[in-house]
């Protein structure tokens, strides 16, 4: 017979919780102040090691912007990473990033701040480890002829896809939530959706390190081409208030 003795305490506050940024300065005088962000979140489910929720998506991103440096480019806009805490509790790394960076939604409506208008793009990779496809445009239909070009060099790879179609469950929504265009990758499956996701089948060996090389090049590529592009992205519609409960305070 096996007994345990637990005890567990709560805090209303997460404690060690933090987010991971770095950032390759941009170099054009006028456009060295806009930003390009990529990232995933680097927390994981606790029943195996999260290497494909989502440390292939961390992996990608860091491998991206150690691409850009290693080849000493020198992009125009900063292109800068961000690794999230807290994506699998409700994107909170990303929510509280965004908020102190971008802008607040409540009741009475949006509030940006005055960085909101020098954002420029974010991509984000979250959904394991398979060979990047395409992009989701997230309903903003001028991305279409962009994306189009910058895949480009891949199509002959394998990705071709720039659908309209949204896609939720991670952290570009906390861009697009405040009025920005953020963007997942569409990849392969594999067995993300039925074997590793929220699994103890989550480890090492589920990765596809040839896919991830891959991935890693169309995302340092996606993150050059908005870098040097002369205007940044287009942008979904600003949001208007959040809604209320009976009349009463912000949705939070």
């Amino acid at each position: 017979m096996l007994e345990l003795n637990m005890q567990n305490k709560f805090y209303p506050e997460n404690r060690s919780s933090f987010n991971i940024i770095g950032e390759i300065p941009g170099t054009d005088p006028r456009l060295k102040d806009e930003v390009v962000m990529i990232g995933g979140h680097f927390d994981s489910w606790h029943s195996g090691t999260g290497a494909t929720d989502n440390g292939a998506g961390s992996g990608v991103m860091l491998e991206a912007m150690r691409l850009i440096k290693t080849l000493n480019l020198k992009p125009r806009r900063t292109i800068r990473i961000g690794l999230w805490t807290g994506e699998e509790q409700g994107l909170l790394g990303s929510v509280a990033y965004v908020r102190q960076h971008y802008g607040v939604r409540d009741t009475l409506g949006f509030h940006p701040t005055g960085e909101q208008k020098k954002f420029a793009a974010y991509f984000n990779v979250d959904n394991g480890s398979g060979k990047i496809r395409g992009v989701y445009m997230q309903g903003i239909e001028a991305e279409r002829p962009i994306f189009d070009a910058w895949m480009g060099p891949f199509k002959d790879m394998g990705m071709r896809t720039a659908t309209i179609s949204n896609t939720s469950g991670t952290d570009h929504l906390s861009y697009i939530g405040v009025g920005l265009p953020g963007f997942q990758f569409i990849q392969d499956p594999l067995d993300y959706g039925n074997i590793t996701h929220h699994t103890n089948q989550d480890v090492y060996e589920r990765l596809q390190p040839d896919d991830m090389k891959f991935n890693a090049a169309v995302v340092a590529s996606f993150a050059w081409d908005a870098a040097q592009r002369d205007e940044k992205l287009p942008r979904p519609p600003e949001p208007g208030p959040l809604p209320t409960r009976g009349g009463r305070g912000a949705i939070p």
